[in-house]
């Protein structure tokens, strides 16, 4: 078979994955994600293991309880149901991450910014919905046709390597691993909204997003925003997209209290 013809042959398996692999965001976005669930969640473990051992993780008892309380009143509520593990790590950022696999990364700097409950679970349930609306599917799919062959989930699994390193990157965790790969702003709003569904359903207060997000814009002092906030639009876009939100999912919350969702994590 010529190289043209090997050429022509690629292009068409490729076009008949991404016929194949269309898939819809939880808010009705289409998207385009290669991989099977089983496989990011692998990716996600990896991920997870290595940052472990990178990053000093917290033995603070109270922290710990807090961050897990808050973690899994929003995955308890959750339709697919896993086991997720939740782990603070000793890290002045304020900044938490979720990966496939059902694995939460808080770190301490972020509890110095989101003041209560609420406002943590803000950022916990964002993470979250970056998880359940396949963003990372989505980056490291796009970033697998880029490199065609690239076996994405053998790097996750083998030795500290620059590819390695992107692929951490891609699923969400890069400052952690040296390169800065944040999501994009649509996956951003995406995310900022979605979140407000999952810490609602769980009976945390949606309208303390605004005051989150307020904080975050005082913690940049007016200069270079945090990671969290690098790739979204400015904070009073952001706010304005939330204030827009909260009114739809306020009766969510208002069931769930109803319900007896109630947290006291202090």
């Amino acid at each position: 078979m010529s190289r043209k013809s090997i050429q022509t042959a690629l292009l068409a398996i490729g076009a008949a994955a991404v016929v194949v692999a269309c898939t819809t965001s939880p808010l009705g976005r289409k998207q385009l994600t290669l991989f099977p669930s089983a496989e990011m969640s692998q990716m996600g473990v990896a991920a997870f293991a290595s940052m472990k051992k990178q990053t000093p993780t917290s033995s603070d008892r109270g922290v710990n309880n807090y961050v897990n309380c808050v973690a899994y009143a929003i995955t308890n509520t959750l339709p697919e149901r896993q086991d997720w593990e939740v782990q603070v790590f000793e890290e002045d950022s304020a900044n938490a991450f979720a990966l496939p696999g059902g694995k939460i990364g808080v770190h301490t700097g972020l509890l110095k910014v989101a003041k209560n409950q609420d406002q943590l679970a803000t950022v916990v349930a964002h993470e979250v919905a970056h998880v359940l609306a396949n963003h990372s599917n989505e980056r490291v799919s796009q970033s697998y046709l880029a490199n065609a062959g690239l076996q994405l989930a053998q790097v996750a699994a083998g030795d500290p390597t620059p590819a390695k390193q992107q692929l951490f990157g891609l699923l969400g965790i890069g400052t952690q691993v040296g390169i800065l790969l944040p999501f994009g702003r649509t996956q951003e709003s995406e995310a900022d909204l979605y979140g407000l569904d999952l810490m609602a359903r769980a009976g945390f207060d949606p309208r303390a997003s605004v005051a989150l997000w307020r904080n975050m814009a005082q913690e940049s002092g007016g200069n270079q925003p945090p990671e969290f906030l690098s790739t979204h639009p400015s904070h009073d876009t952001r706010i304005n997209d939330l204030n827009g939100r909260i009114p739809q999912v306020m009766p969510e919350y208002e069931a769930a209290k109803r319900a007896g969702r109630r947290p006291q994590c202090g």
